[in-house]
Formats: structure tokens, C-alpha cells, sequence
């Protein structure tokens, strides 16, 4: 049978905002108790507890974070959400509740609009996390989408950027630099694409690479994981900018330096072989990278039989005082000074 080459497009002008938004969410469930009224009033009415409320938010806007031309819309709706429950996971609590605005501007009809939607909800029914809120509005250029993820913690649970202390160990969960490796794999077929648009891309090789780019996952399973081995950590932080940028954050607000060992950064096959293919330092996509969304943390050098030698962690290395800044040790044995050369928002093209 063949595909229909002019497929129905509605325009989002003919359900209007509020068409919009009732069309858009009515598939959405509720999870949480503490969710008293989610869409379809003035507010959300969320219930209070004697836990503390994590409150974090991102906006995602199309040009600066993310490219249409090889960004699926319901990978791009998925990725918004998990950008913000990294967040909530990095200060060892849980996400319950997030909302979503967007702004979209007349060339996306309203299938494109439940393809972004298709995403979140499966964000959404796979972080058992609901949908209370947000706001839809037009825009001249593009689209724009913000998340706000709500979450709570008991007081003493909460993990903040500035207790790392002097011989605490420097942890990573997962490995790094597979999604930046996954964005140059995917800016080089889109250069190869505009050049021979009958061109058919071989991505079997970068599979994991461009999972990792378009398809993030927050690592929601840490906070477990340590309880279930006795460690609190004493600073922790996701990786979004960069393990570079990650860690000057820690070091500045602990006012602490720290040492860490190139041959400890958990790195995939595919990242090291794509490396090689395309002439990078894998120290360098490691460190500044970006977009990882794995969780840095930092633990007391007390908790190193808890922590060597598990599948999901990798200790790379250990904090110093203030005054011996932020060395990477090398292969060779050699100290140099670590920089900060992550993502920056605010940097002009």
C-alpha cells in the first residue's frame, strides 16, 4: 500500500489555545497522590507534605537547542522532560509533577504538536510523573518549549552542590561524551545530506551514540542505589554542560579543588572508536561534552568499599583543598590545569 504523500494537516488556528491544550492532554494520566487537580483549571492544585518541594526548570528553544532536521518532534518532547527530572535527580529527590509550555509558530500544524506531546507522555508514563500545567502560545520564528519539573525530598535526603569535602572520592554514574560524539555524527549526515539528499545514511555503527543524543534518560535509579548501599553523597550535580563545567560548579560553591585521573573516565567502545574516526581527543569529549545527563556526586572516602567495583559508578578521582585548584592527572602521569569548556548558553555564534 503506499503512503499517503499529502497527509491531513490541521492548523492549530482552527482548535485555538484552548482546543489546543484540551486536544493535547486529555490522554494524560495522574500518578501521584499529592496531585490534587492537574490540566483544566486556573491552577494545579497540589497537596502540601512534610517533605521539601524541588522546584527546577529549563527552556529549550529550536535553533540554539535542538535541530528539526534530524531531531524527531516526539524525541525532542521526551528530551524536554528529561532535561528537568535530571535535575530533580540530582539533588536525590523525586520528580511528581512537571509542566509544559510552548510556543509554536504557524508552519507546525496540529499532527507535528501531538507528535511533541506523544513524547512528553511517554516521559510522563515512564518517570510516573503528571502533566498539571503549562501554557501554549504562538510564535514568529520556530518553537520554543519550557519545562518546570516539581519535586519533593525529606530534608535530610537533600544532596546540594556545595558539601564536597577534602578526600572525598569524585563519582560518575554511567559513561560519558556518547551524546556529543551522537550530535557530530548527526551535523555531519545533515552536511552530507544537503550536499546529496538521495543520500542514505549507515548509522549502524553510532547507534548508542545518537540514542544518547536524541533519546537521554534521567538517571532516576541513583537515588535507590545508593540507599541500598549506605552512601549519601556529600555534593552531587548532573551532567548537562559538561564534566569539566560540572565540576568547577562543585569545587566553587564547596570551595574545595579536586583531582581527577584521565584513565578513570568511563568512556563506550563507540565513543573511543568514533574518537579515532573522527580525529577527537577522548579526554576532551569526556570532559566537555555535555548532554550526558549521567549524575557526578561526590562521597566520603569512608564509603570506597561501597562503592568500588559496582557496574554503575566509576570513582575518578578525589577532592584537594581550594588552594590546589582543579588538576586532571593524565596518562602519563602528568598534572595540568582543568578547564572549564562545556556548553555555554549564553555564548554568541
Amino acid at each position: 500500500m503506499l503512503a499517503d504523500k499529502n497527509p491531513q494537516k490541521t492548523s492549530l488556528a482552527e482548535l485555538g489555545e484552548f482546543g489546543l491544550i484540551n486536544h493535547i492532554t486529555q490522554y494524560f494520566k495522574v500518578e501521584h497522590s499529592s496531585t490534587v487537580k492537574a490540566v483544566g483549571d486556573d491552577a494545579a492544585v497540589l497537596e502540601a507534605s512534610e517533605k521539601q518541594t524541588l522546584i527546577t526548570t529549563d527552556l529549550l528553544v529550536e535553533g540554539v537547542h535542538f535541530d528539526l532536521s534530524y531531531m524527531p518532534l516526539k524525541h525532542l518532547g521526551y528530551k524536554a522532560v528529561m532535561v528537568n527530572l535530571s535535575d530533580v535527580y540530582a539533588m536525590n529527590g523525586t520528580a511528581e509533577q512537571i509542566t509544559v509550555s510552548i510556543a509554536v509558530s504557524n508552519r507546525f500544524p496540529l499532527e507535528a504538536i501531538e507528535e511533541l506531546y506523544a513524547g512528553i507522555q511517554l516521559a510522563c508514563d515512564t518517570y510516573k510523573v503528571d502533566l498539571v500545567g503549562g501554557d501554549t502560545t504562538s510564535s514568529t520564528k520556530g518553537i520554543l518549549i519550557s519545562v518546570t519539573a516539581i519535586g519533593k525530598a525529606n530534608a535530610a535526603d537533600i544532596v546540594y552542590r556545595n558539601g564536597a569535602k577534602e578526600t572525598d572520592l569524585i563519582v560518575v554514574s554511567g559513561d560519558l561524551g556518547a551524546a556529543y560524539l551522537g550530535l557530530q555524527v548527526l551535523e555531519r549526515e545533515k552536511q552530507v545530506f544537503k550536499v546529496d539528499p538521495n543520500n542514505q545514511p549507515d548509522l549502524d555503527n553510532y547507534t548508542y551514540l545518537i540514542e544518547r543524543q536524541l533519546k537521554p534518560e534521567a538517571r532516576k535509579d541513583i537515588s535507590g542505589l545508593l540507599k541500598e548501599l549506605g552512601v549519601k553523597p556529600t555534593s552531587m550535580i548532573d551532567i548537562s554542560d559538561g564534566l569539566s563545567s560540572e565540576l568547577f560548579h562543585i569545587c566553587t560553591q564547596s570551595k574545595v579543588g579536586c583531582k581527577i585521573y584521565e584513565d578513570k573516565l568511563p568512556l563506550d567502545p563507540q565513543v573511543i572508536s568514533t574518537c579515532e574516526e573522527f580525529e577527537l581527543d577522548s579526554t576532551m569529549v569526556a570532559l566537555s561534552g555535555g548532554e550526558d545527563y549521567e549524575l557526578l556526586f561526590t562521597v566520603p572516602i569512608a564509603d570506597f568499599e561501597n562503592i568500588k567495583g559496582n557496574p554503575n559508578f566509576s570513582i575518578i578521582g578525589h577532592i584537594t583543598a581550594e588552594n590546589q585548584g582543579l588538576q586532571l592527572v593524565t596518562r602519563a602521569n602528568q598534572e595540568i590545569e582543568l578547564k572549564a569548556q562545556g556548553w555555554n548558553s549564553m555564548q554568541e555564534d
